[in-house]
């Protein structure tokens, strides 16, 4: 049986950039970078997400099958993402600043698998850490239909309500055509769920 398990960022630089940095010399990719600050330049992307993961709380966390890195869940405080705190079509629920999950990359070759299960649950893990009275993610509403890695870097409805979630608001924005919600989960009053075949605590089957 495979061991999965979930990782904070910090001091994990170099496996972040295997799975979210861009490998061509000279090419451009996102970075992470597209909710927390899109004007940081191309070239100060790789120095600016290697200074987060020099310290806590990071900007995420990481999924590893038998210790090789495979997937990454950017989670961390709302106030720290610059295009959240702006936006016009992701509302506010309360004035609380809510930790979010906001966006999931598994490697190729690790799809379907599940991971991205396990990565929501280490997040919720990884928030509680540090203090986070709730945890909220913006995910598409695509009933039981598979949605496509592009569209569904965001996750779906029904894998954050699988990992306890609700719905507590529509929001005005879309990812493949497909309404996003935000999705929230009061973390204040719960315990710690204990891990299971190596899962990270809460994470559901599959």
């Amino acid at each position: 049986m495979e061991r999965i398990d979930v990782r904070p960022a910090v001091g994990r630089y170099e496996d972040f950039y295997e799975v979210v940095g861009v490998k061509k010399p000279g090419g451009k990719g996102c970075w992470c970078m597209a909710y927390r600050d899109s004007r940081v330049a191309q070239e100060d992307r790789p120095g600016y997400m290697r200074d987060l993961c020099a310290g806590e709380p990071g900007p995420g966390v990481l999924v590893y099958v038998d210790d090789v890195v495979a997937g990454w869940c950017s989670v961390a405080p709302r106030s720290t993402y610059r295009r959240l705190m702006n936006t016009r079509t992701i509302p506010f629920v309360d004035d609380r600043d809510a930790w979010v999950a906001v966006c999931f990359v598994v490697r190729a070759g690790y799809r379907k698998r599940g991971l991205m299960h396990h990565l929501l649950a280490g997040a919720v893990e990884h928030a509680r850490a540090h203090g986070a009275e709730v945890v909220e993610g913006y995910p598409v509403d695509a009933g039981a239909e598979r949605v496509d890695v592009i569209s569904g870097y965001v996750g779906t409805v029904r894998m954050f309500e699988a990992a306890g979630f609700e719905r507590a608001a529509e929001t005005g924005g879309v990812s493949g055509g497909r309404r996003r919600w935000v999705m929230r989960r009061e973390l204040a009053g719960e315990g710690r769920e204990p891990a299971r075949d190596g899962s990270p605590p809460g994470a559901p089957a599959g």
